[in-house]
C-alpha cells in the first residue's frame, strides 16, 4: 500500500462514481467533466456536488479562484486522421494564488487520484483560461 493510500481515502460511493463515470464517458459525443476536492479534516477525496459538466465554460465558472481541484474530463475530439478519440484525463487545477498548505495537500494526492480514476494522462492547469485551449493539449499539441 502506497503512503498516499494510507493518508488519503475514497469512500465506496466515490470509487463507484469514479468507475461509473469512466465507463460511461468512453463513447460520449460531448465533453463531460466532474470536479473532485479533498476534505482538509478527513483527507477524503470526494466529488463536488452531483453535476456533470458538458460545457467547458460552465466548468471554468465553477472552479474556485484560490483552491486546487481535480477535474476528470472526457473530451471527444476528431484526430487529424479523421478518427474519433475520447481522451479521459485528470486536470490538476492548481491556481497560482492558492496557499502552500493546499498545494501540498493536492500534490500528495495527485498520483493516487490518477491511479484510482484510471486516467490516461494528467494535465496541470494553473489558470482557468487554460481550459479554453484544452483541446490542443488533448490532441498532443502544447
Amino acid at each position: 500500500m502506497s503512503s498516499e493510500a494510507r493518508l488519503y481515502s475514497f469512500s465506496q460511493e466515490t470509487e463507484s462514481r469514479l468507475r461509473k463515470f469512466r465507463l460511461g464517458t468512453s463513447r460520449a459525443k460531448e465533453p463531460q467533466a466532474v470536479i473532485y476536492q479533498i476534505d482538509k479534516q478527513s483527507l477524503e477525496i470526494a466529488q463536488v456536488g452531483d453535476e456533470v459538466f458538458t460545457n467547458i465554460q460552465e466548468l471554468a465558472d465553477e472552479l474556485p479562484d484560490h483552491s486546487p481541484r481535480f477535474v476528470l474530463l472526457s473530451y471527444p475530439l476528431t484526430l487529424p486522421s479523421g478518427r474519433l478519440s475520447v481522451p479521459y484525463v485528470l486536470l490538476y487545477y492548481l491556481p497560482v494564488t492558492c496557499n502552500a498548505e493546499l498545494r501540498m495537500l493536492y500534490a500528495g494526492a495527485k498520483e493516487l487520484m490518477r491511479n484510482t480514476a484510471e486516467v490516461g494522462k494528467v494535465i496541470e492547469i494553473v489558470d482557468i483560461e487554460e481550459l479554453e485551449s484544452i483541446e490542443g493539449k488533448l490532441g498532443g499539441a502544447e
